[in-house]
């Protein structure tokens, strides 16, 4: 690789990180790419970790994202196990390594480096509490439940810790379920969908300990025997999963220029409508917090579809800012936003913003088997739509639902065409 090339580094080597340097190549960029990741391991699917991995019905191998002939077919300046230490963006500088010796100047940086998980108070070192973000991080959980008759405490009533708790009593083990909230995933779900779900964990044997706030792990010569709740009592266990949220992993960027910057790292890398933080500086993927226009709003999706999404458009958007004659204009960044999760043998998904509704109606609802259809939105307007255990038709037409912001009762007839088909079928 010659020196005198122009470089761009994409920090973050999972699906944000991947498909950026994919689109630099589709789109025609000839110079050097930069693919940065601080685990050894090449991009894969992060997913599949909290389900098929965890649960031992798939080997690590499958998660890979690409196969070694494709990532070499991209040319790229491969740097895992490595960490990016700072980013001067009025520099174009990037610090590479634990002893801070490597510097890359760049044309410019694409920041997909995720997210980091929460942890507790005196979790750090204590035998059998876990997090699950990385695939070490799977398989030293599923090498735990490998043996029989565990006790798993889940902490977090999220989409993650659901899941894991789904694939812990699958495999087998009795299973805690202890969240703040109310129900399980009420935060992004509401009040009355997140009963169901809870009521679907209980028909399979899960132990649910709503609204309990967890205060520390509880502990034996160094190893975990449950969680200390709010009140004093224990939730025994053998192993403790720690599912309680993240936080943007924007540490790399808080260096000496980016405050001449501009830099917003209030919740993430805080960007434009083009996924631009400065120039020559791009968010893509779980770090990301965009204003998207159409929704009127700045968004930040831990989701798997927005990273490759986004991943795509901030390097269409960059190489529009390097090169604009060549690349053409940059384009405002605008999904649908959609998430899934799969928990027994129901398949939750959710199309535009969920989050945050100050209304949401129901209106198909069956319990057994679980079967759902809602809208979400504010007083006047329509702005997600979410689908438990429809047929796959019926779930994908809920995406003209939650496209953009509609009035309920269009919105509700638009479901109900939707759902019609299928139903009448």
């Amino acid at each position: 690789m010659s020196a005198g090339r122009p470089r761009v580094a994409v920090v973050g080597a999972a699906a944000a990180g991947l498909a950026a340097a994919e689109g630099l190549r589709r789109l025609g960029w000839d110079g050097e790419i930069s693919l940065v990741g601080d685990e050894p391991h090449p991009p894969y699917d992060r997913p599949p970790l909290s389900k098929q991995v965890l649960s031992g019905a798939w080997e690590p191998e499958r998660v890979a994202l690409r196969d070694p002939a494709q990532i070499a077919g991209l040319g790229l300046d491969l740097r895992l196990g490595t960490r990016a230490r700072s980013y001067d963006p009025v520099r174009r500088m990037l610090v590479l390594g634990d002893d801070a010796r490597t510097e890359l100047r760049c044309a410019g940086v694409i920041a997909a480096t995720g997210v980091t998980p929460r942890t507790l108070p005196g979790a750090e070192g204590v035998e059998g509490v876990h997090v699950l973000r990385t695939l070490d991080d799977a398989l030293a959980l599923r090498r735990r439940l490998a043996a029989p008759g565990r006790r798993l405490a889940v902490v977090g009533g999220g989409v993650l810790g659901a899941e894991a708790a789904a694939v812990a009593r699958g495999l087998g083990h009795d299973v805690a379920l202890v969240c703040a909230g109310g129900t399980v995933m009420e935060r992004v779900l509401g009040a009355e969908a997140g009963r169901l779900l809870a009521g679907l964990h209980r028909d399979h044997g899960v132990a649910l300990h709503t609204g309990r706030a967890v205060t520390g792990i509880r502990a034996v010569a160094g190893r975990a025997v449950g969680v200390v709740l709010a009140d004093g009592t224990t939730v025994e266990a053998d192993d403790v999963l720690l599912a309680i949220g993240s936080t943007p992993a924007v540490d790399w960027l808080r260096g000496p220029g980016a405050e001449a910057a501009g830099l917003d790292l209030s919740d993430g890398l805080g960007c434009d409508e083009f996924c631009a933080a400065a120039p020559g500086l791009y968010g893509a993927g779980d770090v990301a917090r965009w204003y998207h226009p159409v929704l009127g709003r700045h968004l930040r999706l831990e989701h798997r579809m927005n990273a490759a999404e986004q991943g795509l458009a901030a390097a269409r958007n960059l190489l529009a800012e390097l090169d604009p004659g060549r690349f053409g204009e940059r384009r405002a960044f605008t999904p649908v936003p959609y998430f899934w999760s799969d928990q027994y043998d129901v398949r939750i998904q959710g199309y535009g913003l969920l989050a945050g509704a100050d209304r949401i109606e129901v209106p198909v609802r069956e319990g057994d088997p679980l079967r759902l259809a809602a809208l979400y939105g504010t007083g006047d307007r329509v702005t997600g739509a979410l689908s438990i255990g429809l047929a796959p038709r019926q779930a994908r037409s809920l995406r003209a639902v939650a496209a953009a912001p509609t009035p309920w009762p269009e919105a509700t007839e638009r479901l109900a065409d939707a759902l019609a088909p299928a139903a009448a079928g």
